[in-house]
């Protein structure tokens, strides 16, 4: 079992950053592969981002390539995400994701979620 809470959300204007965080409880975190998805006002959930459990590989949807960053501290049981020049349609709430499998993780899949943290970005 793995529990996770999120936290770093907030209100920011379109070109800021934002850095939130996952912590993560539970055996092994270092096994498992850690990932982002949000869920905008209306739409379905959507992958974000993904780390393999080792952090040698990282994964991100199109539409936040360049500009999302995820990365992760095993001694901290903590996964990160540090997003840039964000946008109105960045607006959502952003779970964070655990999987052994990353690739549930990009499908949206996952095992474990967290609760969330909304995050808005104003035009």
């Amino acid at each position: 079992q793995v529990q996770l809470v999120e936290s770093g959300g907030g209100l920011v204007q379109a070109g800021a950053s934002l850095r939130l965080s996952c912590a993560a409880s539970g055996r092994a975190f270092n096994t498992y592969a850690m990932g982002w998805i949000r869920q905008a006002p209306g739409k379905e959930r959507e992958f974000v981002a993904a780390i393999a459990w080792s952090g040698s590989s990282t994964y991100y949807a199109d539409s936040v390539k360049g500009r999302f960053t995820i990365a992760r501290d095993n001694a901290k049981n903590t996964v990160y995400l540090q997003m840039n020049s964000l946008k109105p349609e960045d607006t959502a709430v952003y779970y964070c994701a655990a999987d052994r499998n990353l690739g549930r993780i990009v499908g949206v899949m996952n095992d474990y979620w967290g609760q969330g943290t909304q995050v808005t970005v104003s035009s």
